[in-house]
């Protein structure tokens, strides 16, 4: 597998639930440099329903990830960055998704499964929408999600920690 630069990966974190609370964990930007290592570090981490992955890379995508038992359901935000970027064409890899030519990238859009938090308190239409917000940049995406789960403190208190 192609490996994103660690100096590419904003930030990469963890939320789950535990006992009708929300934690988060900042990970090393190693853990999200490839999709497989990604999923697998997932797989480490409780949660009464399971986890969800999300990492930011060079303010231009955000990759969210939910590990549920066997389940994995994957979001990439913009597909166009499949163009330029190695975790971002993984991602269409998993979903069977062809990367656009680089003559489509005007043609952002989301990939995957919009209804990855629907059961945690978010819409496949409101997720859709705010992945079509050009005005946002993946961190204010991602924090804008988190907040919708109820995770909010805890996502940007684990964002903080990955920046330093």
């Amino acid at each position: 597998m192609a490996e994103e630069s660690s100096a590419a990966i904003d930030f990469a974190v963890v939320t789950y639930l535990e006992e009708g609370r929300w934690r988060a964990s900042s990970l090393a930007s190693t853990a999200a440099r490839d999709l497989d290592t990604f999923v697998r570090t997932l797989r480490q981490q409780p949660g009464d329903l399971g986890c969800l992955g999300f990492v930011s890379v060079d303010d231009d995508f955000f990759v969210m990830v939910r590990v549920w038992g066997n389940e994995v359901r994957f979001l990439l935000s913009d597909v166009t960055a499949a163009t330029d970027w190695p975790l971002a064409r993984e991602v269409l890899d998993e979903l069977a998704l062809p990367v656009p030519d680089e003559d489509d990238e005007d043609q952002a859009q989301p990939a995957g499964d919009l209804t990855i938090v629907a059961d945690l308190g978010m819409a496949a239409m409101d997720l859709g929408a705010l992945c079509d917000d050009l005005d946002l940049y993946p961190d204010e995406m991602l924090a804008k999600i988190a907040e919708r789960l109820g995770c909010g403190p805890a996502f940007r208190h684990a964002v903080d920690a990955a920046v330093g």
